[in-house]
């Protein structure tokens, strides 16, 4: 039995199904080369998975310290992204995603991470409409 306090917290959980783990899933995002850009961010999107049940929307994420120096800063724009996804995995299509910080900055304060926050649900908006747009210019069979 899961004691009461991980039950509570299963809601906002991300769970590993929907995390981009190993080196190759990045490393395949990377090579498609499509990327959608922020003020602060690049969303690296990948080639559509085939849509199944149990087929959803991955993210990965890199922060790297060349930005942001401070592991409190990098964990809190990990904790925002990661919202987000949470917030809009639903309508997502099945793409492997990577978010990468590319703007040098401080740790950001309550105003910058409701900026970088709205930044980061517009990206995934924007993937959503890509694909929404994809597959109404689609050609069946």
């Amino acid at each position: 039995m899961t004691p009461p306090s991980l039950e509570l917290s299963g809601a906002r959980s991300f769970p590993r199904c929907y995390r981009l783990i190993r080196a190759d899933a990045y490393t395949s995002v990377f090579a498609f080369r499509r990327a959608l850009r922020g003020a602060h961010f690049l969303l690296h999107y990948g080639e559509c998975r085939p849509s199944g049940p149990g087929s959803s929307a991955r993210l990965g994420l890199v922060m790297g310290k060349k930005f942001m120096r401070r592991a409190v800063g990098r964990n809190c724009l990990k904790r925002l992204a990661r919202e987000a996804f949470r917030q809009r995995r639903a309508q997502l299509p099945a793409r492997d995603l990577v978010l990468r910080l590319f703007v040098k900055m401080q740790k950001p304060d309550r105003h910058m991470r409701r900026t970088l926050a709205l930044e980061i649900r517009q990206l995934l908006a924007k993937i959503e409409t890509r694909s929404g747009a994809a597959r109404g210019g689609e050609k069946t069979a």
